[in-house]
């Protein structure tokens, strides 16, 4: 098995379907299948959610409030969306699934800490992570790459709905756009990729953490990663 240990990175629009807001009971099946699909090779596997099909710190200037509270609003969304996925995944598997929040919710999910949570990955539980880091001016990109540092995680497998990877230009605006099938996180830097936030780039990048951007629609994908294939476009440090 080419990883023992992933991190998935699903935006909350993953779980919303063609809709783009809320929650597709198809795409979260989907979402839930492949997951599982991943922990049936025996990779532990810990899901950092966004909450973004509820809610956009972006969106706070058109709501009239600041965007500190828009981000705590949407850090709520992430906690009901992994929250969601456990219910879906519980109802399919025997296998633990524990919800773990950076903003203490005692009363639905654990608190996370590092240690617990790296406990919980060795008996073989799958570990939902919401919450961000617990703090506004965040996306989840950041915390996406910080869980996995923390986590030791092989890899970072990160999940687009509607682009199966990085390309030289917008696929949905330019037909011709090129998929790079490899970068090292210079190259994405410099050519202004903006698959993911500069700052979780910069984190990866220092920190020699592979990441691989794929379609999260694609059945199969999580898998075949782990599995040792390349869809979707790998990012590294290194060449």
């Amino acid at each position: 098995m080419r990883y023992d240990r992933v991190v998935v990175k699903l935006s909350g629009e993953a779980l919303a379907g063609p809709a783009g807001w809320g929650v597709d009971p198809a795409a979260l099946s989907h979402v839930a299948n492949e997951v599982l699909s991943v922990r049936e090779l025996g990779v532990q596997i810990a899901v950092v959610v966004g909450g973004g099909n509820y809610f956009r710190g972006r969106m706070a200037k058109g709501w009239g409030i600041s965007r500190a509270e828009a981000d705590n609003i949407g850090m709520l969304g992430t906690v009901m969306n992994a929250l969601m996925l456990r219910g879906v995944l519980t109802a399919r598997t025997d296998t633990d699934i524990r919800v773990m929040t950076a903003v203490p919710m005692q009363s639905v999910a654990e608190p996370f800490i590092r240690l617990r949570a790296v406990r919980h990955l060795e008996h073989g539980s799958i570990v939902l992570l919401a919450g961000g880091i617990g703090q506004p001016y965040v996306t989840t990109d950041y915390p996406a790459v910080q869980r996995s540092l923390e986590l030791d995680a092989d890899a970072l497998l990160v999940g687009k709905r509607g682009v199966d990877g990085v390309y030289d230009s917008d696929p949905n605006v330019n037909p011709a756009a090129v998929r790079y099938e490899s970068l090292t996180y210079d190259e994405a830097l410099a050519a202004g990729v903006q698959v993911m936030d500069t700052s979780a780039f910069v984190l990866a990048n220092e920190q020699d953490l592979t990441m691989h951007v794929f379609d999260v629609a694609a059945a199969g994908i999580m898998r075949e990663i782990c599995e040792g294939g390349d869809p979707g476009t790998r990012i590294s440090a290194k060449p």
